[in-house]
């Protein structure tokens, strides 16, 4: 039988139980429910039902569908909000494919940047469903619904767009996989932290400049990473072992890292680092944090003092990758569902192994290689990128009988 459809749109003042007597109303009536949306934007709600009927016109209290509009109307009315009621048919309500989240940030977000966003989404064919914010500080974030776009050209679209609007744009494909995530494994260098351990260890040992010239060339992948640790940890012969006191106190983390991992645990995920650092460093991390998996490298220490040498197996590119496979191995959870998050060429392996490969500040040949890359400084916008809003953040924060902080 024929499936039609009304679509009823109400927008005014937010207040408690308008939904509530839209829903009474619409009981009165052999209708069913096909969709509903509803969003508060500064005490300002707008809230759409989709509902369906067979053949005719539905009956119910008034008799016809005019005594259904007129119910509606009555509603409208008595809490003074506008109305608008419009008619189709079932098939046209059917959800196009190629259902699509695009995840917006910026700091600022200006119009011309969401004008040119949805410019390209509209070029290309496709449609926005639904648009949310999911964050007002420290950068405003905008989720979009999009359906009947190709993944691969939309992010190649919206990618080019966001360079000229200086905007960070995700496309990740909807369904259970964007929620199913329940491993993040995290470089730490210039990642989880900010700055490179090495060159905290190098200034104590008076070689910074040469070091730094020479992790900036493994960054950039223009030299081998295990090549370049050799000769970097080299320079650090004869430091006293006291130094890694000093220096897990110098070591800054990046805004936001609290935030993201006190989040990420208390949703019950597994939080992991894998470093081309040190484990007299990182071990910290791991304690302060808690932090559930942890690879790094080890400096040589014989009688007090650093011997200039690394102990066992480097922790390089692949090296990065097997820690990823292991860590989820570990977990009881598939690479699929697996987050990994990186800034350097040698975190190329581990982003490509995982099941969203985030570029985070990243050097070009990551930020290109990745499926997404965000520029802003702060760690805990990858919670939009998982769906988490500040707000929900924020509650969990005050269940758990916290003052809600931001670091």
């Amino acid at each position: 039988m024929n499936q039609r459809t009304l679509l009823i749109t109400l927008t005014g003042p937010d207040r408690p139980g308008v939904t509530s007597r839209l829903f009474t109303v619409l009981a009165g009536f052999p209708v069913t429910v096909a969709d509903v949306e509803q969003v508060v934007i500064r005490g300002r709600l707008t809230l759409g039902v989709l509902v369906a009927y067979a053949g005719g016109p539905p009956t119910g209290t008034g008799g016809t569908i005019g005594g259904l509009w007129t119910a509606v109307e009555q509603v409208a009315a008595d809490l003074d909000m506008d109305l608008e009621i419009a008619t189709g048919t079932a098939s046209q309500e059917k959800r196009r494919r190629g259902r699509l989240h695009v995840t917006v940030l910026g700091a600022p977000l200006l119009p011309a940047a969401m004008a040119g966003i949805a410019g390209r989404v509209a070029a290309s064919g496709a449609n926005i469903d639904r648009i949310e914010r999911l964050s007002s500080y420290p950068v405003t974030c905008i989720e979009m619904a999009v359906s009947g776009a190709d993944p691969q050209a939309m992010r190649a679209e919206l990618a080019a767009e966001a360079a000229l609007q200086k905007v960070d744009v995700a496309v990740q494909r909807s369904g259970l996989s964007r929620r199913a995530k329940r491993l993040i494994v995290m470089d730490v260098d210039s990642t989880l932290i900010q700055g490179e351990v090495i060159e905290l260890l190098a200034r104590h040992a008076g070689c910074l400049d040469e070091v730094a010239r020479v992790t900036e060339q493994a960054m950039q992948g223009e030299l081998d990473f295990a090549e370049s640790l050799v000769r970097r940890v080299a320079l650090l012969e004869g430091l006293s072992e006291q130094i890694f006191e000093k220096v897990v106190k110098e070591v800054v983390l990046t805004p936001g890292a609290r935030t993201l991992v006190r989040t990420l645990k208390r949703l019950d995920y597994r939080f992991a680092i894998v470093s081309g650092g040190f484990t007299q460093i990182t071990d910290a991390l791991v304690a302060d944090l808690g932090i559930d998996y942890s690879a790094a490298n080890t400096l040589e220490v014989v009688d007090g003092r650093l011997t200039g040498r690394v102990i066992g197996e480097i922790v390089d590119r692949p090296g990065k990758a097997r820690a990823l496979e292991r860590f989820a191995a570990q977990a009881g959870v598939p690479l699929s569902q697996t987050v990994a998050v990186g800034d350097g060429a040698n975190d190329l392996d581990m982003l490509a192994a995982a099941g969203l490969g985030i570029a985070f500040n990243a050097k070009p040949v990551v930020r290109q290689a990745a499926d997404t890359a965000l520029n802003v400084p702060y760690l805990d916008s990858i919670l939009y990128l998982l769906g988490i809003s500040r707000d929900e953040v924020e509650a969990a924060d005050a269940e758990d009988g916290m003052v809600s902080r931001w670091d």
